[in-house]
C-alpha cells in the first residue's frame, strides 16, 4: 500500500528555520509531481510549492525567497526547507504526490497525514 509520511514539523520562533520531509513508501513505479500544501486554522488549503520529476519548481508568492523545495528521486522523498519563518506560516503542512503504483501503473494523487508547523515566540 502506497503512503506518504511527513516529518519535521514543530515549534519555531519567528525568523527561524525548519526542514520538512515526506517519504513515499510502498510498491511505487514512478512519481511525477510532488508538492507541499498548507492549511491554517479557518483557512482553505493552499499550495506552498511543487516540484516536477526533473526538478522544475514553483512557489506561492508568499514563500518565494524563503522556502526551497527539493526532492531525491532515489529515495522517493520531497523536502521543504523553510527559512525566515513568520507567524503567518503557522499551519498544518501536507505532502502531495502524483504517483503510479506497480499495481496498475496509473497515476493517482496521494496526500500525507500532515505535520504541524507553529511559528511563535
Amino acid at each position: 500500500q502506497v503512503q506518504l509520511v511527513e516529518s519535521g514539523g514543530g515549534l519555531v520562533q519567528p525568523g527561524g528555520s525548519l526542514r520538512l520531509s515526506c517519504a513515499a513508501s510502498g510498491s511505487i513505479f514512478s512519481i511525477n509531481l510532488m508538492g507541499w500544501y498548507r492549511q491554517a486554522p479557518g483557512k482553505q488549503r493552499e499550495l506552498v510549492a511543487h516540484i516536477t520529476s526533473d526538478h522544475s519548481t514553483d512557489y506561492a508568492d508568499s514563500v518565494k525567497g524563503r522556502f526551497t523545495i527539493s526532492r531525491d528521486n532515489a529515495k522517493n522523498t520531497v523536502y521543504l526547507q523553510m527559512n525566515s519563518l513568520k507567524p503567518e506560516d503557522t499551519a498544518v503542512y501536507y505532502c502531495n504526490a502524483d504517483l503510479a503504483p506497480y499495481s496498475d501503473f496509473r497515476l493517482y494523487n496521494y496526500w500525507g497525514q500532515g505535520t504541524l508547523v507553529t511559528v511563535s515566540s
